[in-house]
């Protein structure tokens, strides 16, 4: 694969991502088929429309999270778990419009950046939403580069770092997810969705993948990813709501599966209804992966911006989201 072609992998995975976050924000909780509904003619134009307390275009917490982790690599030069976990406490202490309530306790907890996620759980037996996979994108870009390893080091080819890279990314989407789920079907399924973008990222068929990335899932939760993966799986067999990270997860392959197209792909996604900014924007992710940033459509990214509370004034726009995937993709 040429650079070029990578990079706009890399873009369509961070901006497509945001971008879905953005759009299915206004839809949150609502019911089955509202996007459509309001927006039966696609191509139209006005489907960025906020509402819900969002402005057209806002990034939710979703994206907030990711660009959070995404600036943490590129400045710690790989994968830091003190600090990834001090930018997220400092997001959340400084009021942002939404946080997923285990989220919320996990980081203003008090407790050690590399406990604090366990004792929740221990206490609370429940860990499992999707909130680690909703800000997989950034990282998702920096561990599918050739070489590198679970550290976002250049591997050697020995321990970790395998000959495809699955081992390595695999580990470090677990260890990101670990700092706010102390549910390992969490991680797994941050994990399975990793390695998805980086088969689409190396030019591959992320559906075609999924055998060999099941395979690497904890045995302990292999049959429950299995089932939502499977090519006759539909979101209507979900036995919980989407919130929860292995129907979120496969939502977004059903989408990507049985559309042709980016937009077609996080219209699907959205129509689901429930969770709708989380899964479409991991169907936006997988799906930019696929068909790069020239899929995600102009009138939806335009309108783009990205707030991070806690970090001064700052907002980020669909020019700064294009350089932060540049800089992750290497």
């Amino acid at each position: 694969m040429t650079e070029s072609l990578r990079t706009a992998r890399a873009l369509g995975a961070v901006i497509g991502s945001a971008v879905g976050d953005a759009l299915g924000a206004p839809f949150e909780f609502g019911p089955e088929g509202a996007f459509s509904a309001r927006f039966p003619n696609p191509g139209h134009g006005g489907e960025m429309c906020g509402g819900g307390g969002w402005e057209p275009g806002e990034a939710t917490d979703d994206t907030q999270m990711a660009v959070l982790v995404g600036e943490s690599l590129l400045e710690c030069g790989g994968l830091e778990l003190a600090d990834v976990f001090r930018r997220f406490q400092r997001w959340a202490a400084a009021g942002p419009k939404d946080i997923g309530l285990q989220t919320e306790a996990v980081l203003s907890s008090g407790d050690p950046w590399d406990m604090a996620a366990a004792l929740h759980f221990q206490v609370n037996q429940r860990a499992a939403g999707n909130g680690a996979l909703m800000r997989a994108a950034p990282s998702e870009v920096y561990f599918a580069r050739p070489g590198c390893d679970g550290s976002g080091g250049i591997g050697s080819g020995g321990g970790i770092a395998d000959r495809d890279g699955r081992a390595a990314t695999m580990d470090a989407a677990r260890r990101i997810a670990a700092l706010t789920h102390g549910d390992r079907a969490a991680w797994e399924g941050t994990a399975v969705f990793h390695e998805l973008v980086r088969v689409a990222m190396e030019g591959g068929d992320p559906l075609a993948a999924l055998p060999a990335t099941l395979a690497a899932v904890h045995p302990d939760h292999r049959k429950r990813y299995a089932d939502v993966l499977a090519p006759d799986w539909h979101p209507d067999r979900a036995t919980e709501f989407n919130g929860a990270v292995w129907p979120c997860l496969g939502s977004a392959v059903w989408a990507l599966r049985t559309t042709s197209s980016y937009e077609t792909a996080v219209r699907a996604a959205i129509d689901l209804g429930g969770d709708t900014d989380t899964v479409a924007a991991v169907t936006g992710g997988l799906a930019g992966a696929v068909y790069g940033i020239a899929g995600v459509p102009e009138r939806w990214a335009a309108a783009l911006h990205v707030p991070l509370p806690g970090f001064g004034e700052r907002v980020l726009r669909v020019g700064e989201l294009a350089e932060l995937a540049r800089r992750l993709s290497g």
